[in-house]
């Protein structure tokens, strides 16, 4: 009998229990922690309408399934707005009306023709319409189904809440809105593969402005190394493949959390000159920067590293797809956030991010927390790889589950009764539990079960057959049946209804988890910044809304300082009506070009609201930053590189104003010498026409010509700067510093002679040049035409040497004219 109680108790699924397990809308959980391995790449759909002179835009990003929108905008013909927000978002599609003028298609038409290679262009896509009437687009915004608004609000209520966050005034905009809604539901973005009825999630209605932006294209982000994309060692761990590499951003980025990562590129690419907002950066960093702060940072950035992906654990809540993962993760944000809450109480609220954070983090945070912390059972969950609840949450469920932990012992008992009734020649059985099937009694197949026919067993159902073992169904096994039900599939069937409750208890708080969200992400980077600027030495910069132009003490290059052994720190000072065009000369590797991107690079902190490095840096009301300094050259472009110089060049020419920075090194140099001169010279000369009115511009040359002509007016708005070296003997020292003055000589010899390059080359380089700037006649050198002489004797004397006379075959004829001749005649 001892064998019977050792089978009997076991509730173990049997065959194909697992694949009949009960179904449940939560799939199968990851391991805890993997909640961002299995997130698809974020894709942004724009929906654009133009129409007199304004612009209304709207876009869906899929990272947090929030919808974006811009309220009406003027823009010009060209639509340089539409490009910076196509520039920024890189959308996989552009929604639109079929019926557009003149300007919006010649603008698709050119976006749609555009040879990109990353990232690639996006797909036009194009609705009748009426697809985009005023009163269906509002229709639609009304009779959406969001997640963040109660069920409990009546229309009214549900219009007056839209219409606190959605201005309705802006009517190109709610066209945009209507029809990217009319979209997304086509498209099903999200929830392609969901049943038809599961709408496209939207967890939220947010306000975008490029109002007070500073202008930076794409070229300048390129060669100031703002951003620099690199190939992934490692392709299968990255999505993209890529990874940041010596950038800017690269070493100013020490986010925690992913949000706080993506908050600080958004910054990047949305430099600004709203002088409230950079300053109320400036004073979080400040005051992080203090000594006595440095432990409160710390721990501030500590809890921001449990910040995690809410809007995706959101989006999964909205379609049932709830992990396991999902609410540990979530719990220990909405504690880290209370973490936060109660760390900004403490300290000044004169500062509004902590006043903000005070405030916001309001007690719907610790409700959530407290209601997942008292039902889910993140072991239990995790061992039985679905949701479960804790004890005492729901007395049915607690009872059901005793019963269900009471089933070994007590199948035992079951077991051996049923052995009692069976033949004699079985030798011992078992009661098992199988979900969806119920109760079964399994015994061994014994060796005189052949047939289908031998495996009928009076008062015994037959049921099937597994491993050897037979199954039946018994007049004990169906009273359980009745008594104890479906024990399992009933327990999970009331947990996911407990899952679906709490659920929605989340989901009717979103807007704080949100609002936690770009709080959080907030003080990440504020404190990113901060850490970098403690470590690197950084100060603050100070904003002259009055100084058209920029003041920089001992300025230092971010990126260059870093890789080299020593940096020499400059000054630059460009505003009022002096200077505002600086020529620079100086030798090839004096340092012109890392001073040119060191002041546009030191501009371009000031203007994200980061500390910058150099010891006193004044910022004045920069509107755009315009560079010619690195040819980005691409076969796709079908443009020489000149030509691609001559682009950026003509993009500040016909952009600049008196209050843009111009940064230009070595323009003209990509064609013939007098020509790259001359339009270099005319490129100043039509800015310093404009008087008062010309941009703030730095402009690197080795054209001494320039100076030495001269081409350019002389007066005050005129500035020569050079790079300040000495001569050593044959060498040529570098002290990288600026000072007033022009180079005499651009010293390619010198730089020459560090590449390596053979000596008698250098020197018949010099004399060369020597002749050339005297206007004397170049004559081939002596000394190298003897020796070539000398050459072209022996090798004619070798020839006779090898010469065979007695070869009967010989024909000095052809001998003499083949290779005499010629070598004579080389040496005359």
């Amino acid at each position: 009998m001892a064998s019977v109680g050792a089978t009997a108790g076991g509730v173990r699924p049997g065959p194909g229990a697992v694949a009949a397990s009960c179904p449940s809308p939560a799939p199968v959980p990851g391991p805890a922690g993997a909640e961002d391995d299995a997130e698809e790449p974020a894709e942004t759909h724009l929906c654009v309408l133009w129409g007199a002179g304004c612009l209304g835009m709207a876009y869906y990003d899929t990272s947090d399934a929030a919808v974006h929108f811009m309220p009406d905008a003027p823009d010009l013909e060209s639509l340089q707005l539409l490009q910076r927000v196509l520039d920024e978002i890189n959308p996989r599609s552009v929604v639109t009306s079929a019926k557009q003028d003149e300007n919006m298609t010649r603008f698709l038409g050119k976006l749609a023709s555009q040879e990109h290679g990353e990232p690639k262009r996006p797909e036009i896509i194009f609705l009748p319409s009426v697809d985009f009437g005023l009163e269906i687009s509002k229709q639609r915004l009304l009779s959406g189904s969001y997640s963040f608004i109660p069920d409990s609000m009546t229309t009214t209520e549900k219009i007056l809440f839209l219409s606190s966050i959605i201005p309705f005034d802006c009517l190109l905009m709610v066209r945009a809105l209507g029809g990217l809604l009319k979209f997304l539901g086509r498209r099903r973005i999200g929830v392609e593969l969901e049943d038809y009825n599961v709408s496209v999630p939207i967890l939220g209605f947010k306000k975008f402005v490029l109002t007070h932006l500073v202008s930076i294209d794409q070229d300048t982000y390129s060669v100031l190394q703002i951003f620099k994309s690199e190939a992934h060692p490692s392709v299968y761990k990255v999505a993209s493949g890529l990874k940041e590499g010596l950038s800017l951003f690269g070493i100013l980025n020490r986010c925690r959390c992913k949000w706080g990562e993506k908050l600080l590129r958004l910054w990047f690419t949305r430099p600004t000159h709203d002088l409230g907002e950079l300053n109320s950066r400036l004073d979080v960093i400040q005051f992080f920067l203090l000594p006595q702060n440095l432990d409160m940072a710390q721990m501030l950035h500590r809890l921001l590293g449990h910040i995690k992906n809410v809007p995706l654990i959101l989006k999964r809540m909205k379609l049932s797809h709830t992990k396991v993962s999902d609410w540990q993760v979530l719990y220990k944000t909405v504690y880290s956030a209370l973490g936060l809450r109660d760390a900004c109480r403490s300290l000044p609220q004169s500062i509004q991010l902590f006043r903000d954070i005070a405030q916001e983090f309001s007690d719907d945070l610790h409700h959530i927390a407290s209601l997942i912390g008292k039902v889910v059972d993140f072991e239990g969950s995790l061992a039985a790889n679905r949701f479960t609840v804790l004890p005492n949450i729901d007395p049915e469920i607690d009872e059901k589950k005793r019963r269900l932990a009471g089933l070994p012992s007590f199948l035992t008992e079951v077991a051996r009764k049923e052995l009692e009734n069976l033949d004699c020649r079985i030798p011992s059985c078992s009661v098992i539990y199988i979900p969806l099937i119920g109760f079964l009694l399994s015994i061994p197949r014994l060796p005189s079960m052949v047939e289908a026919s031998d495996f009928e067993i009076e008062g015994l159902d037959f049921m099937f057959l597994s491993e050897e073992k037979l199954h039946y169904r018994s007049a004990r096994t169906k009273e359980l049946d009745a008594l104890l039900g479906d024990l399992h599939c009933d327990i999970r069937d009331q947990e996911t209804l407990l899952m679906h409750q709490l659920q929605c208890q989340v989901l009717a708080r979103a807007a704080v988890l949100t609002r936690v969200l770009d709080l959080a992400s907030r003080l990440d980077v504020l404190l990113a910044l901060a850490s970098a600027a403690r470590d690197y030495g950084y100060s603050r910069p100070r904003y002259s809304p009055r100084l058209f132009g920029v003041r920089i003490q001992n300025g230092r290059h971010p990126l260059m300082e870093l890789c080299a052994r020593t940096f020499v720190p400059n000054s630059a000072e460009c505003g009022g009506d002096k200077g505002r065009v600086k020529v620079i000369t100086g030798p090839n590797s004096s340092g012109k070009s890392i001073y040119l991107k060191q002041v546009g690079l030191i501009t371009f902190m000031a203007l994200v609201g980061s500390f910058v490095p150099a010891e006193e840096a004044d910022i004045g009301a920069v509107d755009a930053i315009f560079t010619r300094i690195h040819s980005c050259e691409s076969i796709s472009l079908g443009l020489s590189t000149f030509m691609i110089d001559l682009n950026q060049v003509a993009k500040a020419v016909n952009n600049a104003t008196e209050r843009s920075l111009v940064l230009i090194d070595e323009f003209g140099k990509g064609t013939n010498t007098v020509d790259g001169l001359a339009l270099l010279a005319a490129v100043l000369r039509h800015w310093l026409a404009l008087g008062p009115t010309c941009p703030h511009v730095f402009v690197a040359t080795n054209f001494l010509s320039l100076v030495q002509l001269p081409l350019l007016p002389q007066g005050p708005l005129v500035q020569y700067l050079t790079m300040e070296t000495c001569e050593d003997g044959n060498d040529l020292v570098f002290f990288y510093r600026v000072c007033e003055g022009v180079a005499n000589a651009s010293h390619a010899s010198h730089t020459a002679a560090q590449a390596r390059l053979p000596d008698k080359l250098i020197a018949r380089g010099k004399e060369v040049s020597d002749l050339i700037r005297s206007g004397k006649p170049i004559k081939p050198l002596k000394e190298l035409l003897k020796e070539k002489q000398m050459e072209n004797c022996q090798t004619l004397v070798d020839k006779f040497l090898k010469l065979d006379l007695e070869d009967p075959n010989l024909d000095l004829d052809s001998f003499m004219s083949q290779e005499v001749l010629p070598a004579a005649t080389t040496v005359l």
